[in-house]
């Protein structure tokens, strides 16, 4: 089924047209991914077979799962290596927030 990407596309394209800014864009993916890392953990650490089954039925362990289940080959390394560049802006954001902020 391709539910999950069809999923995923239909939220890249809203907050692509609701937000119009790369920083959104960005901000987008690292929410998703971090959301289905913790989904995938609670996934792997829970003692309930039915709660299991159904997050590994329906949802992703990550974007990168996500990349690797549709595609092969080039596209699929250019497509790892652009989410890898999107979560090192990310990571340059959060990054620069936490020095504006004085934390350091």
């Amino acid at each position: 089924m391709y539910i999950d990407l069809v999923v995923f596309i239909v939220l890249i394209l809203v907050v692509v047209m609701f937000f119009k800014r790369f920083d959104s864009f960005v901000y987008f993916m690292a929410i998703i991914d971090i959301f289905l890392r913790i989904l995938a953990f609670i996934k792997n650490n829970i003692g309930l077979p039915d709660v299991r089954a159904l997050i590994d039925k329906y949802l992703p362990e990550s974007v990168i799962a996500i990349i690797n289940k549709y595609t092969t080959g080039l596209v699929n390394t250019l497509l790892q290596w652009a989410f890898v560049v999107i979560m090192a802006i990310f990571l340059s954001y959060v990054i620069k927030i936490f020095v504006k902020k004085k934390k350091i």
